[in-house]
């Protein structure tokens, strides 16, 4: 309680911003916390920026990312006449022979863009590059906030728009894994550890995007009686399982397809050959 003469928390700390303001309690230390509160965030960014540096690296490379009967994730579908020279399967050729850049460029703007809208991807890197805010009770540094109501965070708002894209992605890595199962020769019957990689990163990337919150609202959203509903309010439900595993499922499904785009890399750059169950 202020008695007059008292200095506010703005005139006590007048470099200070955000959420120190003259209506918060006047107290020296920025926080309160004596936890490692840092390392969760510092934790999130380095493994985000792995991730984006791997991911840049093999988009540009333009090479080693088909190796019969697997094309890597980050370059499926391949769009482009170049990719014919690689023997990268089925190839739609909508961009012919004028589109000079890596294929993986053409493809990788949508599961990109899913990503980066994801409710769970922005509190990651929100808190982790922007320290907005970097944890629970750890005032953010920014003067002000204006949230997601201005460029370029408004653009926050057409996730739902990128989750019908997701989903067209995932249908095609799930044609992609079929097709693991044939041999170099096209033969059916073939099952490798390449197999077994693929299987397991569809199945993320599926579990993902169905947990996305966007799926969840699209599948029992603006229902007045889920019991005239059952349908729905029966997937409604299984959604809202795996919303509640959408971080462990986001990380999981981050690393599969990193996993499943490098094991195409190996192979194709000839460290070892693909190990064959039959």
């Amino acid at each position: 309680m202020t008695t007059g003469t008292e200095p506010t928390d703005t005139e006590s700390h007048p470099s200070s911003g955000g959420v120190r303001t003259g209506t918060r309690a006047a107290i020296a230390a920025p926080h309160l916390r004596t936890d490692r509160w840092w390392l969760a965030p510092a934790v999130t960014a380095a493994g985000l920026l792995a991730f984006v540096v791997y991911s840049t690296w093999r988009a540009f490379a333009d090479t080693y990312y088909y190796a019969a009967p697997y094309v890597s994730p980050f370059y499926s579908p391949c769009l482009a006449e170049r990719c014919q020279t690689m023997r990268a399967g089925p190839n739609a050729d909508l961009f012919g022979s004028w589109w000079a850049l890596s294929p993986a460029i053409i493809i990788l703007i949508f599961p990109l863009g899913f990503r980066l809208t994801c409710y769970y991807y922005r509190k990651a890197y929100y808190r982790g590059f922007w320290a907005s805010p970097p944890a629970c009770a750890v005032a953010e540094p920014h003067k002000k906030y204006s949230g997601e109501t201005r460029f370029p965070l408004i653009l926050q708002n057409i996730h739902r728009y990128f989750f019908y894209a997701a989903i067209v992605v995932a249908g095609i890595l799930t044609y992609d894994t079929v097709l693991a199962f044939r041999d170099e020769n096209y033969d059916w019957g073939h099952m490798g550890l390449g197999t077994l990689v693929f299987l397991v990163n569809i199945v993320l990337i599926w579990a993902y995007t169905l947990s996305c919150h966007s799926c969840r609202h699209i599948v029992g959203g603006r229902l007045k009686h889920f019991s005239k509903h059952p349908v729905r309010y029966r997937m409604w439900s299984w959604v809202g399982v795996l919303n509640a595993r959408h971080m462990l499922l986001a990380w999981a499904s981050l690393l599969s397809v990193a996993l499943a785009d490098f094991y195409v890399y190996l192979l194709a750059s000839g460290v070892f050959d693909d190990p064959r169950f039959f």
